[in-house]
């Protein structure tokens, strides 16, 4: 696999990342190249002092950085040559096989989506979570690509989510639930109403509507929503995370007795911190685009990068865009039978 990955715009700095190539390319033999995106002279000095000599690793420069700040499309037209678009070119001239970016989301999708475009019948990307929950882990789309968007583009979703869910983490028959303000029939909105009516008459194994409750307790495999409702949902989970351990961290070390307890139950809680870490699972992939692109959050660090590594290679040899266009043809052909509908 060839593999281009963005380490400028991140949080912690392009060493970081740099640190995380180091880690996924010693862990991946099947990597064939792995080329990193922005300035050189700033870069090859890092590289240099980290020790970063892999000979499958490059640098392929970039002048120009998409921040934060930049607002997705104007900046895309502004700086041409940002590191995010110089990475996704280098799918689009047949140079890589996939590429990781921490920099500014709407840019990485409007990069994407502007020189890779749409799978064949897919009409909108979706950013696909994973997420944990008390038994396993589930699916989160959208996670922040479309902030509105009509139903017949939730049930796209709903096809990438589950085909995700299969690949990625062994699902056979994924539970799809689209996310809504209670289980019942008469809730939602109109969006989430025929958003349900429209997955119901499709091949996916279609529960109705999830809520909230249900969405760590084990009781969907994917949850399909509006990227602005999904967006809250990732973010209020990883501040609620956080919150949790720092309440956790201080409770146990309040006083000696605690503290011998947390002792006695560190492997537990370890194993714990590891399940509920985002970094374990690497970054979110852009579906529904012609390539393999994933996202890794701003303030990642070196082995959410590295686990990223591994899991756009997993995403490559899984021959996941084929299956996509595959199951959006038959979900499509579904909703389009007037007498499916009876």
């Amino acid at each position: 696999m060839r593999l281009a990955v963005d380490v400028m715009g991140g949080d912690h700095g392009p060493e970081e990342l740099l640190q995380g190539v180091k880690i996924g390319l010693a862990a991946d033999a099947g990597i064939r190249n792995l080329s990193v995106v922005g300035p050189e002279a700033e870069l090859r000095p890092i590289a240099d002092r980290i020790g970063l000599r892999d000979p499958r690793f490059g640098i392929h420069h970039a002048s120009e950085v998409l921040t934060m700040e930049d607002k997705p499309v104007q900046g895309l037209r502004k700086k041409k040559d940002c590191s995010i678009l110089r990475a996704v070119d280098l799918i689009k001239d047949g140079r890589a096989d996939a590429v990781i970016s921490a920099g500014n989301t709407g840019g990485i999708v409007a990069a994407a989506t502007i020189r890779l475009r749409m799978l064949e019948g897919v009409e909108r990307p979706t950013i696909a979570c994973i997420m944990p929950s008390r038994t396993a882990a589930w699916v989160l789309v959208d996670g922040g690509a479309n902030p509105e968007c009509p139903a017949e583009t939730l049930l796209q979703f709903a096809v990438m989510g589950s085909v995700y869910s299969r690949a990625m983490l062994g699902v056979e028959r994924p539970r799809v639930g689209v996310l809504s303000n209670g289980t019942e029939e008469t809730k939602g909105t109109e969006l989430t109403r025929t958003a349900v009516a429209l997955v119901r008459r499709t091949h996916l194994h279609c529960i109705g509507y999830c809520e909230g409750y249900d969405l760590f307790t084990g009781g969907v495999d994917v949850v399909v929503c509006d990227g602005f409702v999904g967006n809250i949902v990732l973010k209020t989970s990883e501040g609620l995370g956080k919150t949790f351990g720092a309440l956790l961290k201080e409770e146990l070390t309040a006083n000696p007795l605690r503290f011998i307890g947390a002792l006695l139950a560190k492997g537990g809680l370890g194993h714990i911190k590891e399940r509920m870490n985002p970094d374990t699972y690497g970054g979110a992939p852009l579906l529904g685009i012609n390539g393999t692109v994933i996202k890794i959050h701003g303030s990642a660090k070196r082995f959410a990068l590295a686990n990223a590594i591994r899991q756009s290679s997993r995403l490559v040899d899984r021959q996941l865009n084929e299956t996509i266009v595959r199951e959006i043809a038959m979900a499509t052909e579904a909703t389009a039978d007037p007498a499916a509908s009876t």
